[in-house]
């Protein structure tokens, strides 16, 4: 698993070392030599698991499949950014972001929530009204 391309759908062989690496970054990190430029590649699929050569003299649009399964593996690396902060949506919209995994969820029965909101409703208005009464009752008294 390569760290430095995070979508790397093939991996190659170095023809100096005759080890398998998804990026040339992957090679430097544990090489004590430079990466060995040659024409002919020797190429991985990870999706079919199958080996391929091509040669890069002779390289086309064509060349950018996997010639066993048709897998487009010349596409824009996905390299990973350091970001300090939280990306999230709008949590009142979406809670996914703050729920812990680890923790069993209780089941909200929709019914239910619906009847204790209405409830709060209910004693939120007769708390206003309480306080309008109150307020009547303290102006009649001046």
């Amino acid at each position: 698993m390569c760290k430095h391309v995070l979508n790397a759908q093939v991996s190659i062989r170095a023809q100096c070392c005759r080890r398998w690496f998804d990026c040339p970054e992957c090679h430097a990190e544990v090489s004590d030599h430079p990466l060995k430029r040659v024409t002919e590649m020797v190429f991985g699929c990870k999706k079919c698991k199958k080996v391929f050569r091509k040669d890069m003299a002779d390289y086309d649009e064509q060349d950018e499949f996997c010639p066993y399964c048709d897998n487009q593996y010349v596409i824009e690396a996905v390299k990973p950014e350091l970001d300090v902060g939280f990306e999230a949506d709008d949590l009142r919209k979406d809670a996914t972001a703050v729920i812990d995994p680890r923790m069993k969820q209780k089941f909200i029965d929709p019914i239910e929530a619906m009847e204790e909101h209405r409830k709060a409703y209910l004693k939120q208005m007769l708390a206003l009204e309480e306080e309008e009464l109150l307020k009547e009752i303290e102006a009649e008294q001046s």
